[in-house]
């Protein structure tokens, strides 16, 4: 694999330096020269080869400098000083070796290269600049192609890595419902197992049918509103069992719940957030209404906090950051005449995770 991808790389770089050396012997005045009554053929052989000895060596020699500037893999793109620093360095190692070179062929080895020069101080000047101009420009293309490249993937890895952690946000952000709800569901399948045994075998039941919900979409971000219907009606079943009299749910949706999605188990933790920060009894039952209107899901509940302890707010907070994953529409909370309301977005069935940037 990677001697095909050296022969790619020497193949392109072959091309582009015949390309160049055609467009320079267009442009360059071509007129027969002649030395001693023959066709100088040795002197278009001469630059050919020098042409492709000074633009691959040129090419390697800077690919390695850049290498050495970059060792550490997580390192950011080159500064602009260090480019400087690796256009410095593989000029000053090629400037002289191609000053030597068309010195021997001008002035020692006219015999074999037969470059047909007026004077030759002038052709080897001519020579010399249009190679390094040449070199130059070919130095800062690879420079601007490798800081070009290099940036495309650090771009690529950051989003990668942002990924990575949304998920590891995410994932975390659902381990924290389950066991919060089975600690509390255990607690009122105890006390049912000595009271109505009829009563705690039905509980199981739906506790099972529950967890089958729970472990059957833990792996998935998000469920269809159908779906997160059918497991609140065991929820609310537990609920009503565990409360009694002191509780009532109802739910009134009025949207297709098989066109829309919500993140998994957020109706469940809601409901959880309403019992857990309210006062409610036999006699002052809290009241827990749970309808659709055009774009929302609304989970309005009497509100009557407990003195006990602060909220912490968790639950809410839980609930925003999985929304955050998928769309730009917040979550509206309402407090009025003794009500709470929460209005959380009804997402269409086929979205996807929206690319929220990574937070640092």
């Amino acid at each position: 694999m990677i001697k095909t991808a050296q022969i790619k790389k020497i193949g392109f770089r072959f091309l582009v330096i015949n390309i160049i050396f055609l467009l320079i012997k267009l442009t360059v005045n071509t007129k027969e020269k002649h030395l001693n009554g023959e066709d100088p053929i040795n002197e278009p052989v001469f630059y050919y080869v020098s042409a492709i000895i000074f633009f691959l060596l040129t090419w390697e020699i800077n690919d390695w400098l850049i290498k050495r500037k970059n060792k550490d893999v997580l390192k950011s793109n080159m500064s602009f000083y260090n480019s400087l620093d690796v256009l410095v360095k593989t000029l000053a190692i090629m400037l002289p070796f191609m000053a030597l070179s068309y010195y021997l062929a001008i002035f020692e080895f006219n015999y074999i290269c037969r470059i047909d020069a007026e004077d030759p101080w002038l052709q080897f000047r001519v020579d010399f600049l249009r190679a390094a101009l040449l070199l130059f420009s070919l130095t800062v293309f690879n420079l601007f192609y490798y800081t070009t490249k290099r940036a495309k993937e650090i771009e690529s890895s950051l989003h990668q890595l942002k990924q990575e952690v949304i998920t590891s946000k995410y994932n975390s952000l659902k381990n924290q419902i389950s066991p919060h709800f089975l600690f509390n569901s255990l607690n009122t399948l105890t006390s049912l197992m000595y009271e109505d045994r009829d009563l705690a075998s039905d509980f199981v039941t739906r506790l099972a049918s529950c967890y089958r919900y729970i472990l059957d979409n833990k792996e998935k971000d998000l469920v269809t509103l159908e779906k997160e219907l059918n497991f609140l009606d065991s929820f609310i079943f537990m609920m009503n069992v565990r409360h009694k009299e002191s509780l009532s749910i109802t739910t009134n949706i009025l949207v297709n719940p098989k066109g829309f999605s919500i993140p998994t188990l957020s109706l469940q933790m809601l409901v959880e957030n309403a019992l857990k920060h309210n006062y409610f009894s036999k006699e002052k039952p809290l009241e827990v209404n749970i309808y659709s209107n055009d774009k929302n899901l609304v989970i309005q509940n009497t509100l009557r906090k407990r003195k006990e302890e602060p909220s912490t707010k968790l639950g809410i907070s839980n609930i925003k950051k999985r929304y955050a994953f998928y769309t730009n529409e917040q979550i509206v909370i309402e407090e009025k005449n003794d009500i709470y309301k929460i209005e959380i977005p009804l997402l269409h069935k086929a979205i996807k995770q929206f690319d929220m940037p990574l937070e640092s």
